[in-house]
């Protein structure tokens, strides 16, 4: 039987142009140990844990006449040198020119016609420090089969790579006759799906996709916020191909001492940080907020599942992931307030959720935020922009270094993709008691990206200085 697309991961190749391309990144900074660590170092350690992740050594091959959906094929011209390229900053390299050419890397889509990621080696960041930036596609990682390159390659421990031989063996890749063969004695038992994937293929796979929302996170159980569409205003417009990436770095132990202050999740912090941020934002762009004003985020998060009674927030949590659609109230001006409100709501929709199991996501073991967020971007991609404004992921990680070889992870900053009409998107990462926002915006509909960054430090602050 061919390995055939889902109907949600052919959704994201159909609705895919230059100005929304539809892959997950992140940006991971490591220090350089005194035994160095090289872009060969680097093209040891991917080759051999590629093992683990068959689905990155394979590319899409299409059916004629969309008689079915596309199907994974071993690439039999596989080339890691290709998939992992090396890059440098002019010494010393700062983190605004890292950040401007990873804005650069994301706005450009990944070649159909090969394996669907990349992963970009950086060198020349002040410090000595390198930089590791990975681009997933979303039909990619499914949490099930398949998780995120960056969770595999991290470790608790460090150890030299070991020199990588590749001993793998592509299967041959099927002719035109039998992926018509293929397809058609598949639309003999299921008749409806032909007509399902012509339509799909032909620019209807918003349709298609939103059918299975509920199968990504569960985001069926706000059917009576769906009733309602999303608020406008200057985060919901066409986006161009551009990209703008900003970063916030904080400290977990303040997001604690608000919720010990205040009441809430450590989770319902950030998002009151990020609801202060934007209010902010939309004032300094004149906008008229009216005491009930919202702004309607998606929020996909790790949640408990029926074999962990509790688990401690910052820490990696179980096999679980549910997206919510929570109204961030930018109208209130009390950050106090605002962070009751939100943490009501997300009570409310943790109480009623229905969490989807991603199953097999921490049978190997690494940094499963990265596919966490994938997760969410999944959760994202399958609904309209009309649903809601702002994506913001938020994914707990290790309390502990993680290491690639002997190479110390420093920080972590999720790149989380645009949808078509959405101007902002904010992924947040806690790693060895830091919190890492990163926040990817269209080039001309969120230029201004770096103010955000600023405001989410301003709202934090405010969090912590706020007393009834």
């Amino acid at each position: 039987m061919p390995d055939r697309l889902s109907a949600l991961d052919a959704s994201f190749l159909y609705v895919e142009d230059h100005a929304t391309p539809m892959h997950v990144g992140g940006v991971a900074i490591f220090e350089r140990p005194r035994s160095g660590f090289s872009y060969a170092q680097l093209l040891d350690l991917v080759g051999a844990r590629l093992a683990y992740l068959p689905r990155y050594r394979q590319r899409v091959l299409e059916v004629p006449g969309h008689l079915a959906r596309p199907v994974w094929v071993d690439d039999v011209d596989f080339d890691l040198n290709y998939h992992v390229r090396r890059s440098a900053l002019p010494q010393p390299g700062s983190d605004e020119q890292l950040f401007d050419l990873v804005a650069r890397l994301m706005s450009r889509r990944l070649a159909p016609e090969r394996p669907l990621w990349e992963a970009y080696f950086i060198e020349g960041l002040a410090g000595d420090r390198v930089a590791l930036v990975t681009k997933t596609h979303q039909s990619v990682v499914d949490g099930v089969g398949t998780i995120e390159l960056g969770q595999l390659i991290l470790d608790p421990t460090p150890a030299e790579p070991e020199p990588f031989e590749d001993i793998w063996t592509p299967r041959r890749e099927p002719s035109r006759t039998q992926l018509v063969l293929d397809a058609v004695s598949e639309g003999v038992q299921r008749p409806g799906e032909v007509v399902e994937n012509v339509r799909s293929a032909a620019n209807d796979a918003f349709a298609t996709a939103g059918k299975f929302a509920e199968t990504v996170g569960g985001v069926a159980s706000t059917l009576r916020t769906l009733v309602n569409p999303a608020p406008t205003g200057p985060l919901n417009v066409r986006v161009s191909g551009g990209r703008v990436f900003s970063v916030v770095r904080t400290r977990l132990e303040d997001y604690r001492k608000i919720r010990a202050a205040h009441g809430g999740t450590v989770n319902d912090v950030v998002l009151a940080a990020v609801t202060g941020a934007l209010r902010e934002w939309l004032l300094s762009r004149e906008e008229s907020l009216t005491p009930h004003a919202t702004i309607r985020a998606l929020v996909p998060l790790a949640v408990r599942d029926a074999e962990t009674a509790e688990y401690s927030t910052p820490a990696l949590v179980g096999n679980q992931v549910a997206a919510y659609l929570v109204d961030l109230p930018v109208g209130e001006p009390n950050p106090v307030l605002r962070l009751q409100h939100i943490s009501h709501a997300m009570t409310e929709h943790l109480d009623s959720g229905r969490p989807v199991a991603a199953r097999g996501l921490l049978k190997v073991g690494g940094f499963a935020p990265a596919t966490l967020h994938s997760l969410g971007a999944r959760a994202a991609g399958s609904l309209s922009g009309r649903i809601f404004n702002v994506m913001v992921t938020n994914s707990p990680g290790p309390q502990v270094p993680m290491y690639a070889g002997e190479a110390r992870l420093v920080e972590m900053f999720p790149v989380m993709p645009l949808m078509r009409t959405q101007a902002l998107a904010i992924g947040v990462t806690s790693y060895h008691g830091g919190v890492y926002f990163g926040l990817n915006g269209d080039r001309k509909a969120a230029f201004d990206v770096d103010l955000v960054a600023g405001m989410i430090e301003e709202s934090l602050e405010e969090l912590k200085g706020a007393h009834w």
